[in-house]
Formats: structure tokens, sequence, C-alpha cells
């Protein structure tokens, strides 16, 4: 996205509508966390999601989208998706990779990845639902959008999902955490 400027919503709106996706929007009080979506939403149906905006130490940059419930050890993801020591990307970064501040990440940053910079990594149990909620580039609102289509969105802007295994993850962290830290990787 080097030197342009960043699509909006009207932008993301009008890419969705000329790639036949179609989307639901929903206006909120801006969003900052999990807890705050939860206790705004109401009965809006479902997944719903989380975003983690990473760099590698070799300077890849990942953006993991999952359940929002999910509690993943960073180290445990990047082994699984073949990065080495992912940390939080910094807001410059965010904004200059995929166009969105901190608080409003969404794979719906992937249109303004012009150059393709960025990883993306799915939540495979993502796939299980027919709708996923996500930002549309900012966070006073929601967009709903069939998974599918979502797929499609994400194939169109030029990315591949890497579809992980999050259940996996959780699982071992869950043994590690039993076992006193010393679960094994699979």
């Amino acid at each position: 996205m080097t030197g342009a400027t960043p699509a909006g919503e009207a932008e993301l709106y009008d890419y969705l509508r000329d790639h036949g996706i179609a989307f639901r929007h929903h206006t909120h009080p801006p969003l900052h966390t999990v807890e705050e979506s939860r206790a705004l939403r109401g009965d809006l149906p479902g997944a719903h999601v989380k975003n983690m905006f990473m760099k590698d130490k070799k300077g890849a940059i990942w953006l993991a989208t999952c359940l929002e419930d999910r509690e993943i050890r960073i180290r445990d993801l990047e082994k699984e998706i073949g990065a080495k020591n992912l940390s939080f990307g910094k807001p410059d970064l965010l904004w200059e990779s995929l166009g969105v501040r901190p608080g409003a990440v969404t794979p719906f940053g992937l249109l303004n990845d012009r150059e393709g910079r960025v990883n993306f990594a799915l939540d495979a149990r993502l796939l299980d639902f027919d709708t996923i909620n996500v930002h549309p580039l900012h966070n006073e609102a929601t967009t709903a959008i069939s998974r599918d289509d979502l797929m499609r969105f994400v194939a169109l802007t030029g990315h591949e999902a890497v579809v992980v295994d999050f259940d996996a993850l959780e699982a071992l962290a869950r043994a590690r955490a039993e076992s006193g830290g010393h679960a094994a990787a699979g």
C-alpha cells in the first residue's frame, strides 16, 4: 500500500458489490476489545472473530483471524504457520500494510495489501459457520459476510488463507499447562 491512500468502508463496500459479494452492515459504538463486542452485539448471528497482526524476525507479516474466544500461544501458532519469533506488529506497520488502526484489524484489510506482503492465517473452525462477522476497516461497525464470500474476497485480493487447526493449538496449550509447561509439540 506504500504511498497509496488506503481504502475505507465505502471503497470496501463498493468492491464487495462490484464482485457480487453480499454483506450486512451493523453500526455500533467503537469497539476495542472482544468483551466490548460481546456486550454490544446483541443477538447478531454467526461467528465473531478476533484478529492478530504480527511480524516475524525475518520481516514476514501475518494476519491471523480466529474465533473470538481463542486462547493461543503465539509460539505454537508460529510453529504451525512456519514463522519464527512472531511478535505483534507496530501500529505504523499495521497502517502501512492493511490501512487500519489498532482495534480495527480485519481480514478486509487485505484489500489494502496491494503488494501482497501480508500472509493470512484462518482458524479452521470459522469454516464451520455460514456467517462471519468482521470490522469494515474501522471499529464502529460490523460487517456480516458468508464464509464462502469471505474466502472469495481473500482470493480476489491475491491472498491465500493458510487454514490452521486452532483446536489443536489450544489442546497443546492445555496439555502444556497441565504438565507444568513441558508438553511436546506434535
